[in-house]
């Protein structure tokens, strides 16, 4: 049976999310382009041989429509008969590229593939793809929710409550993060990953400085008069500090067969073993990743303690926090770089952000296995399980 190796990994530096973000003057398009470039640049690839790219990206309206991956691939200079799509499942986009890439390779419909992803929330923001006073949801899903269906930010607090994470809690899991991120950028452990693009080299958001104190003097995020009094429970401790922020980058990595990789004379990074994707209550719509973690862990017939290393999307410390008390994880083995928190959240250039991160700690840690796990809107998640080659 054919196996799927990532043999190369990059992603830009991620910039604010916002009007002077470092990376706000960069169109989508060529936040992408740039990564793709330096995938073949970095491979010694030719773009030639790519039988597909496959892309994530969740706002695709405006400057990210019109299949914003075929336009980066053409922009970067691969040639036109290499073909392209552009797949949305919201901020696990990318993650499920890879998932699909990798099982084209695994089923023998591909040899050489990409998959990647962008978000450009500077020039893009979130939800710009749902027009004021339209409905993308339907009288269906009303009818099934009749109360209504909550924001990201809601369900964050609503996991905060219901697993009684506490304030003090979720700011200290975002400290750690930047000071992670912070040494990983310091012993130059992502030097080998990130692409500089335009004079930006690092990561934008990461604050080493970030102190508990400090965070806890940040108000609320999502408080709202009418979910408090919905929701009594919630206490209404999820801030700006202990989520990710809104930002601009892109990622990509190059996947293949063990044997195609041999022909080529490329170095395999890791395997991708194992997959799963899973749907959960869209009320509290983050916690997919408890059940996708346990799924993935069945299909590998791996225990949790198997995983030497894990990438769990940093969308909001309770959702790590949850994560960690149904599953027992140990904290010191997730996120071992720094997390969303830190290093920024692009949504559709998130999924492959993990995995580029992921596969270079493995390499530099000697990790056997490591698992990535992606909460996704609507009630989703992507699971994955990655092998050291």
């Amino acid at each position: 049976m054919r196996d799927a190796v990532i043999v190369e990994a990059v992603r830009t530096p991620m910039g604010k999310g916002k009007p002077n973000g470092a990376l706000a003057h960069v169109h989508p398009v060529e936040l992408l382009a740039h990564t793709l470039r330096t995938l073949v640049e970095r491979s010694g690839v030719d773009p030639a041989l790519i039988d597909d790219v496959i892309g994530g990206t969740v706002d695709q309206v405006g400057e990210q429509a019109m299949n914003t991956t075929r336009y980066a691939l053409l922009s970067a200079g691969f040639p036109e008969t290499v073909p392209a799509t552009t797949v949305d499942r919201q901020c696990g986009s990318s993650q499920q590229a890879v998932h699909f890439a990798a099982q084209g390779v695994i089923s023998g419909a591909y040899d050489l593939v990409v998959a990647c992803g962008v978000e450009s929330m500077s020039r893009v923001p979130m939800w710009s793809n749902v027009p004021p006073g339209k409905d993308p949801f339907g009288p269906g899903v009303a009818e099934r929710y009749p109360e209504g269906l909550v924001p990201q930010g809601i369900s964050a607090e609503l996991i905060a409550a219901k697993w009684s994470i506490a304030r003090e809690q979720m700011d200290a899991f975002a400290v750690s993060s930047h000071l992670k991120a912070a040494e990983a950028w310091e012993k130059g452990l992502f030097d080998a990953e990130v692409a500089p693009l335009e004079g930006v080299v690092r990561d934008e958001c990461v604050r080493p400085s970030s102190t508990a104190e400090t965070l806890a003097g940040l108000r609320s995020a999502y408080y709202d008069p009418a979910f408090a009094e919905r929701f009594p429970q919630i206490e209404w401790n999820v801030t700006a500090g202990n989520a990710s922020p809104v930002n601009d980058g892109a990622s990509a990595v190059l996947i293949t067969s063990s044997e195609t990789a041999a022909r080529l004379g490329l170095r395999p990074l890791a395997r991708l073993h194992s997959f799963a994707v899973t749907g959960s209550d869209p009320m509290l719509m983050l916690t997919g990743v408890i059940p996708a973690t346990e799924k993935v862990l069945r299909r590998a017939s791996l225990t949790l303690d198997d995983i030497d290393l894990f990438e769990v999307n940093e969308a909001f410390s309770s959702v790590v926090l949850a994560w960690q008390q149904e599953t027992g994880a140990d904290l010191d083995k997730v996120n071992a770089h720094g997390g969303a928190i830190a290093i920024g959240h692009p949504l559709g250039a998130s999924g492959t952000r993990l995995t580029t991160t992921l596969v270079h700690a493995m390499r530099e840690r000697g990790a056997r296995y490591a698992l990535q796990t992606m909460c996704e809107a609507g009630g989703l998640a992507n699971a994955m399980v990655l092998e050291g080659v």
